[in-house]
């Protein structure tokens, strides 16, 4: 147990005795608790001079609270409690909760899960990278490569995760013309061979 932890289990308002039960249940398990992006985060490591791997972290929503694994995609649910939060979402996966209940009636998937997320970590698998080529590529997005052989060019300059951030970001707005503004906000860019957060 991590004292520089203990904070964000006494904030919470809402899920304070389900957070504190899933933290419970972790620790049983030989895994370190850090301070991730804001979270209690949980890792693992073979030995220690070798560097640590995330293995999965608690949140909270105001609908829910979840368990995160970092590579979720790759482990055993029978009983597929495990969830993608969005499309996008490659490899994590969520267990969530709305009451102390669930969480002790899950309590086993919970140690299952666990132990198989250590297991992945140990065994070095990795989950396969969805191809670029996959990703939606907007009508906007399309129609402005085709009249501008420079946008097009640099935008195959990129690589293959900046490409997946501008196509996901272009293809998140729901209206057309905010495509295009975001289009023409980054076409310099692009042109230019930079990344969208470069």
């Amino acid at each position: 147990m991590n004292p520089e932890v203990d904070f964000y289990f006494k904030k919470s308002k809402k899920w304070q005795k389900e957070l504190i039960l899933l933290r419970s249940i972790i620790l049983d398990f030989p895994l370190s608790e850090e301070l991730k992006w804001g979270v209690p985060c949980y890792t693992w490591s073979s030995n220690p001079t070798s560097k640590a791997s995330n293995i999965l972290l608690i949140h909270e929503f105001k609908e829910y609270c979840a368990l995160l694994f970092f590579k979720g995609v790759l482990l055993n649910d029978p009983d597929k409690i495990l969830v993608q939060q969005t499309e996008n979402v490659q490899a994590a996966r969520q267990i969530r909760f709305t009451g102390q209940e669930e969480v002790l009636r899950r309590t086993a998937n919970i140690k299952s899960l666990i132990s198989e997320a250590i297991a992945v970590e140990e065994a070095g698998l990795k989950v396969p990278k969805r191809e670029t080529k996959s990703y939606e590529i907007v009508e906007e997005f399309q129609l402005a490569m085709d009249n501008e052989p420079n946008l097009l060019k640099g935008f195959q300059s990129l690589s293959p995760g900046r490409q997946r951030a501008y196509l996901l970001y272009f293809s998140s707005a729901k209206q057309s013309k905010t495509r295009l503004s975001r289009i023409d906000k980054y076409k310099a860019k692009i042109i230019n061979g930079q990344g969208k957060d470069d």
